[in-house]
């Protein structure tokens, strides 16, 4: 039936679009026009399938009918002759067949490696950088990528058209950055990634505590990556971390969608699946590691895997979960990290020890309208039996959210 043919192409599409664009830009050297081409051959795919039906190798089939449109395109342009030079001449005058395409493509995951670095290029915006990476490598839609960040269609598909003018404007190189160049731009892909899945974990806005479809986009990006840079700690790290986090979602939220915090958690109900693919993840981070210092991901990987390795929340090491933190704001200062490891310390060592940090922390603008830092502070109150000043902080950090679930919640302990 064409609607079985149709679902069949959907997820063919969903799997092959980010090898189809990464293999159309090494061939065209751009982007846009590399997009152009994958959409062309779905159109073919969506007018031809549904009546000779699907081909034994469908992604093989999507890649030859898009480099011939390429070719054709290359005949055309005024380049004609230096574009024939890099594919290969015997390409442009002869249709190549599905045997021969799958052997030259058997580097295709240098090409997906590239296209990454591309798409999370530091010269793009944060949100310009989700949006692309999302659409090329996750195969999301700018309807599902909007209805994920809870904006409007036209404002990522802005995002979207912006960047790809912006990378070709400034003839960014389909390449995988070199020596000193490599670690900047390997941070701005496991942030835009780490991003991807924290906006599921734990959104910014709407009516619901989290979207996994988000983290399970996440979560496939990081294993591909840790494929394709199997040498490169920090990757395995944001891997490791993913995947312990990712362990407890089910254990996140009751029956209704209310959220469920830390220590409340059924951990029988953790995917404990995800909690050894995790670990293996953090050993390989550490063996690759050897004696260097670990990153920001390797430590933050480790903090979970405290949790993780815990049967009960009365189990917790917090005592090393706070020198890990410590290690963490030595390598990677931020206000946020210190509110984290004043958590630590207030569990590790007393409701007192927290506050003390927390009230220093009250001086960073950045902090200033941030609902974690009064909910810490809240808990730390409560702890301590200054139940009047908990509330009034549960209060403002209810005001503060934008996310209902989590208001609600905060509104529950303001009124307790």
């Amino acid at each position: 039936m064409p609607t079985d043919t149709h679902r069949a192409i959907e997820a063919v599409w969903r799997i092959e679009a980010p090898r189809l664009v990464a293999g159309l830009t090494r061939l065209v050297r751009d982007l846009g026009s590399a997009e152009e081409l994958a959409q062309d051959a779905l159109v073919a795919a969506l007018e031809q399938w549904p009546t000779d039906g699907v081909p034994d190798n469908p992604g093989a089939w999507l890649m030859t009918t898009a480099r011939r449109r390429a070719i054709d395109q290359i005949r055309r342009s005024e380049t004609y002759r230096r574009k024939v030079e890099e594919v290969g001449r015997e390409q442009a005058e002869t249709s190549p067949d599905i045997g021969a395409l799958v052997a030259e493509d058997d580097g295709i995951g240098d090409d997906l490696l590239r296209l990454m670095f591309v798409a999370c290029h530091p010269m793009l915006s944060t949100e310009a950088r989700a949006a692309l990476t999302l659409r090329l490598l996750g195969g999301l839609s700018v309807a599902e990528i909007a209805r994920a960040f809870l904006v409007p269609e036209t404002t990522v598909a802005q995002r979207i058209t912006r960047a790809k003018k912006t990378l070709a404007g400034a003839r960014v190189p389909f390449e995988v950055p070199r020596g000193a160049e490599l670690a900047g731009r390997l941070s701005s892909v496991l942030e835009v990634i780490y991003l991807v899945f924290n906006e599921g974990y734990a959104a910014t806005a709407g009516d619901d505590w989290m979207r996994p479809g988000l983290c399970e986009d996440a979560l496939r990006l990081g294993r591909v990556l840790a494929r394709l840079a199997p040498r490169e700690p920090e990757v395995h790290g944001l891997v490791a971390l993913m995947e312990i986090q990712a362990s407890r979602v089910g254990a996140r939220t009751g029956p209704d969608g209310t959220p469920v915090l830390l220590a409340d958690q059924n951990r029988a109900r953790w995917d404990h699946l995800l909690i050894g693919r995790g670990l293996a993840a953090l050993r390989r981070a550490e063996t690759v590691l050897g004696d260097d210092r670990p990153g920001p991901y390797v430590l933050q990987a480790a903090i979970t895997a405290c949790h993780a390795r815990a049967r009960r929340f009365a189990d917790t090491d917090w005592e090393r979960i706070a020198a890990l933190y410590e290690r963490l704001a030595e390598t990677s200062p931020s206000p946020v990290v210190e509110l984290n490891r004043a958590v630590a310390l207030s569990m590790a060592y007393g409701p007192e020890a927290g506050l003390a940090l927390l009230d220093q922390l009250m001086a960073f603008p950045a902090l200033r309208d941030y609902h974690l830092l009064p909910s810490a502070r809240g808990d730390f109150l409560a702890r301590l039996g200054r139940h009047d000043e908990a509330r009034a902080e549960f209060a403002r950090a209810a005001s503060l959210t934008r996310n209902e679930r989590e208001r609600a919640l905060l509104l529950r302990r303001a009124g307790s």
